[in-house]
């Protein structure tokens, strides 16, 4: 269950694609533990802003620019403006949860015999899985600045984290989910 959510894109007119008797204002966003996409409805005269991190949980008090989540969306849902933003959201939101994602490098473990979840990462191979692997022996991980020092092929983590959490939202056929409630 999303509590927290970051915007992607607002349309204080709704979308042009509505009948203008319909049209109500919406806001696209990124749920910040399970990385799902939603439509949002946001009150009325709220300011809104790209990034901006709002309250999406059950208690109604706590919403102050949030109405109620209209729907879940797909990564082809979205407007193409949301579309590119997400992947600097998602840098966002990866450095924010970094104990999570540090603790990930740190726990990894193989899918099978001879595939492991560290290879899932776009652009990193066996040769830097085994150095994490290594590194890793001999002591966790503090931070990405940490793992970036210790590992020196492995010089941005964070985005590593991040195209992965993107592939995983824009392609549905993927077959291992790391981070992306399905």
């Amino acid at each position: 269950m999303e509590d927290y959510a970051h915007l992607l894109d607002y349309l204080p007119q709704g979308l042009a694609t509505e009948r203008t008797f319909k049209r109500e204002p919406l806001a696209y966003a990124l749920g910040e533990s399970e990385f799902k996409l939603f439509e949002l409805v946001p009150k009325p005269n709220a300011a809104l802003q790209i990034g901006q991190r709002v309250y999406i949980g059950k208690d109604a008090d706590k919403r102050a620019e949030i109405q109620h989540v209209k729907r879940r969306v797909s990564f082809e849902e979205l407007t193409t403006a949301a579309q590119k933003e997400l992947p600097f959201v998602i840098v966002d939101v990866v450095k924010i949860l970094e104990v999570r994602f540090v603790q990930f490098f740190n726990e990894a473990q193989a899918i099978t015999t001879r595939f492991h979840m560290l290879e899932l990462l776009p652009g990193l191979g066996k040769k830097t899985m085994w150095s994490i692997l290594e590194e890793r022996k001999r002591g966790k991980f503090a931070s990405f600045e940490d793992m970036a020092k210790r590992i020196p092929s492995v010089k941005h983590p964070e985005k590593l984290i991040a195209k992965r959490i993107e592939i995983e939202l824009s392609d549905p056929g993927q077959k291992y989910h790391l981070f992306v409630a399905r």
